[in-house]
């Protein structure tokens, strides 16, 4: 939960609903993400804003970039509840953190969360660097929404340190 995330009295009921609100557009909008993460589309954003799910991400090609597009047409042609600024970057398909670009194959790897285990452990164990969760975080993003709730059992992606 982040310092906004609460009302003028203190309570949590804003950071519930944006959670919910959150939840229910990738829902909304889950074949598009499942394509994104197909098409190799290296994503950088994935939160709501201003009621309305954002996304951002650099496509590998503009083929890839109109595919999703096509995608969130079919969804909703008129996307009132999507921002989605997508650029195609020609690298990024090498940084991707598509879980299935990242995993043994590019050198990086899965990990399951154990009990008491936080991001920054894992970083820790795996790169030496506590501070390097965001990297597992961002690789992650299709199943966390938040890098300091993970649950044991959960299974990660360790990608290759950058």
């Amino acid at each position: 939960m982040g310092l906004f995330d609460r009302d003028k009295e203190g309570n949590t009921a804003v950071a519930d609903n944006n959670e919910q609100r959150f939840n229910a557009l990738k829902q909304k909008y889950g074949s598009v993400l499942r394509l994104i993460e197909q098409t190799g589309i290296r994503l950088r954003n994935l939160h709501v804003e201003n009621n309305k799910l954002f996304i951002r991400g650099e496509a590998p090609t503009a083929q890839a970039k109109n595919q999703v597009w096509d995608q969130i047409k079919l969804v909703d042609p008129s996307y009132s509840d999507l921002t989605a600024d997508i650029t195609v970057d020609p690298n990024a398909h090498q940084q991707s953190a598509n879980p299935a670009q990242a995993g043994p194959a590019s050198g990086g790897q899965t990990y399951t969360v154990q009990s008491g285990d936080s991001l920054s452990k894992i970083a820790k164990h795996f790169y030496g660097d506590a501070n390097a969760y965001m990297d597992i975080f961002n690789a992650n993003r299709d199943k966390l929404n938040d890098p300091n709730k993970i649950q044991p059992g959960q299974q990660l992606v360790i990608p290759p340190r950058g």
